[in-house]
């Protein structure tokens, strides 16, 4: 599925409407250039959830955990890491948790020992634009 956003508040809508499917189990891949939307996007999903906390990019903490919506979240930013060190930091504890989804920008894993997987692609398009290409939603 392709969609072109041209708002910040487009943007986190589409994510809102994935996090409404969303059971528990998932993992969400956020791909993109930096100012892509992958932090605008991992907001969407928190307000989709219910979180209530703030949302903030965890580029230094490498994980931010929010556990005041209906599911549990593990926001990851891997932009530091390379291939595998995932497992050096025991984030593959957290995939396909059935409470929880794990949100991913700059994924470096190779496996997510069988947690339902799905593709965010963020393209910048323009100032305000943006296209996201979805993958793995029913």
């Amino acid at each position: 599925m392709e969609i072109i956003t041209d708002t910040v508040e487009q943007t986190q809508n589409i994510a809102k409407e994935i996090a409404s499917t969303l059971k528990g189990g998932e993992v969400i891949l956020l791909n993109g250039e930096l100012g892509a939307g992958k932090t605008v996007f991992s907001k969407g999903i928190a307000l989709g959830l219910g979180i209530t906390e703030p949302i903030t990019s965890p580029t230094f903490t490498l994980m931010n955990s929010y556990f005041s919506g209906r599911l549990k979240l593990y926001h990851f930013d891997m932009y530091r890491l390379t291939e595998g060190s995932d497992v050096d930091y025991g984030f593959e504890e957290y995939y396909g948790l059935k409470d929880s989804v794990c949100l991913i920008e700059w994924s470096v894993a190779t496996d997510y020992y069988g947690a339902k997987v799905i593709t965010v692609d963020l393209e910048y398009i323009s100032q305000t634009q943006r296209k996201i290409t979805i993958k793995g939603i029913g």
